[in-house]
């Protein structure tokens, strides 16, 4: 069974078992989170579209780390001006590993 959850302004495809990274939740490692917003569930019965959400359907998961990505570097420079900007960003993530996944 796989759903499709959207959270942090991205869409993900899981499944049971699964292990990602998202945006960051207000959660402590160990917690368990439930996402709401379920786009799409699929199985063995099919598959069910929601519009624009699935009645019903909640996928729970277990926060392992709270952690951060990889570091980004924006440089800007502005030939011949001796002019330039470089600035660094690592955004905030959360680890997460889906435990289950529940149609209506």
């Amino acid at each position: 069974m796989f759903a499709v959850i959207k959270t942090g302004g991205k869409q993900y495809k899981v499944a049971a078992d699964d292990v990602l990274e998202i945006e960051k939740l207000d959660a402590e490692a160990g917690a368990t989170v439930t996402f709401e917003e379920v786009l799409m569930v699929g199985g063995e019965a099919g598959v069910t579209v929601g519009t624009p959400v699935v009645n019903g359907a909640v996928v729970t998961a277990e926060v392992v780390e709270q952690t951060r990505g990889p570091k980004v570097i924006s440089f800007k420079k502005r030939r011949r001006q001796n002019s330039k900007r470089k600035r660094g960003h690592r955004q905030l993530l959360t680890v997460v590993k889906i435990t289950g996944i529940t149609a209506a």
